[in-house]
């Protein structure tokens, strides 16, 4: 099994900023790419960052200029940085990967999730 373990969530004040971790671990032969998405109440959970093994990424428009997703191989760790931050982007934060597997299987996983609320 492959386990994704986020932290960095809370609370912050319109304008500041938070800092996402996300590590994986277990059977991984490589991780072919991972990304955040977000869940607000009553909404769709929607993808706000992604950056793939070749270090290409990709940001939801609400977030560009504002946020940065970023990698460590080695750790098989990534990051969100997230910087003057709104009310709307309040939400459950998952961090999501696509795992090759020891035994070569693709497969998707998500982490639990972390709460971050931005205060207006």
């Amino acid at each position: 099994q492959v386990q994704l373990v986020e932290s960095g969530g809370g609370l912050v004040q319109a304008g500041g900023s938070l800092r996402l971790s996300c590590a994986a671990s277990g059977v991984i032969f490589r991780i072919n790419y991972m990304g955040w998405y977000r869940q607000a109440p009553g909404k769709q959970r929607e993808l706000v960052a992604a950056i793939t093994s070749g270090d290409s990424t990709n940001y939801t428009d609400s977030v560009k200029g504002r946020f940065t997703i970023s990698r460590d191989g080695a750790k098989n760790t990534v990051y969100l940085q997230m910087n003057s931050l709104k009310p709307e982007d309040t939400g459950v934060y998952y961090c999501n990967a696509g795992v090759v597997t020891t035994m070569l299987r693709r497969l998707v996983y998500w982490g639990q999730g972390t709460q971050v609320t931005v205060s207006s």
